[in-house]
């Protein structure tokens, strides 16, 4: 396939599904082994394309992480901060722990092992069996963020981490674990997104940094430059979306699909 065909595939791939609860890594891995998507070094463009997602989300919620940069700022120069800007700061640094240990734990093997489109097609079943337990046995009580403590906050930390595994999906595991607390669709997609911002930031910089350095990224041009664009725009498409979506539609939805994806990729392959 032409080479700016497959990196404008990607690149839209990459924006239209880093927010749905579909699985991104998920489905860049099952569209390179299905339709022959060969970019060269894989694990160096989706680095550079998930930064481009990144930079969606930075610019999404550019007023939130403003405030949240001010409160850290005020509280290291030991200056007075809101409360609620407080507690959700302290909640995003505890939340962000769980995926950083086990992400820098499981490095090599999401590099090796995690790459395999039949891994994929089960996690994207264990995914939807967790997202549809979330609908169906979230609390009648419901929470808001600003209710987010640190222990919950680790709690939809540890449903972050899952999403290392391609398949499981970041945005699905980060809204069915704060669901499980009792936090609204809508409140817990949008937790969900502020959240992965840092570890996302983080994962992707360190990457990008090392296949720099190693030269990965020396045979790449505008091809990926213009990858990196759509999946921006798309990015931040796609998170307005869902943020809309989820105030009204269930997680169910998209638990069709992942299922129906899961089952194609399974026949396909033989499994």
């Amino acid at each position: 396939m032409d080479s700016l065909l497959s990196f404008s595939i990607l690149g839209a791939l990459e924006g239209l599904t880093e927010f749905l609860p579909i699985s991104s890594t998920g489905h860049l891995i099952v569209a390179r082994d299905f339709f022959s998507l060969s970019t060269g070094n894989d694990l160096a463009v989706d680095a550079v394309l998930q930064l481009a997602t990144i930079l969606a989300l930075v610019v999404y919620f550019r007023r939130d992480l403003y405030e949240l940069l001010r409160t850290a700022l005020a509280l290291v120069s030991r200056k007075s901060a809101g409360t609620a800007e407080t507690a959700l700061l302290i909640s995003i640094i505890v939340g962000t722990i769980p995926a950083l240990v086990f992400g820098l734990m499981l490095e090599d093997i999401m590099a090796t092992i995690f790459r395999s489109s039949t891994l994929v097609a089960y996690a994207l079943i264990a995914g939807s069996v967790i997202m549809l337990a979330a609908e169906w046995l979230r609390p009648k009580t419901l929470i808001t963020i600003p209710d987010i403590s640190p222990r919950r906050a680790m709690i939809i930390g540890l449903f972050q981490s899952l999403a290392l595994i391609p398949g499981m999906s970041r945005s699905g595991m980060t809204t069915a674990g704060g669901m499980f607390l009792g936090l609204s669709r809508s409140e817990s997609t949008r937790f969900g997104f502020i959240l992965s911002i840092p570890i996302l930031i983080g994962a992707g910089s360190k990457k990008a940094i090392e296949l720099a350095t190693s030269g990965a990224l020396s045979s790449f041009g505008v091809e990926l430059v213009i990858g990196s664009v759509i999946a921006f725009v798309i990015g931040v498409s796609t998170i307005h979306l869902f943020l809309t979506i989820a105030r009204k539609t269930p997680l169910t939805v998209f638990v069709a699909y992942r299922l129906a994806l899961a089952v194609f990729i399974l026949i396909y392959l033989g499994a």
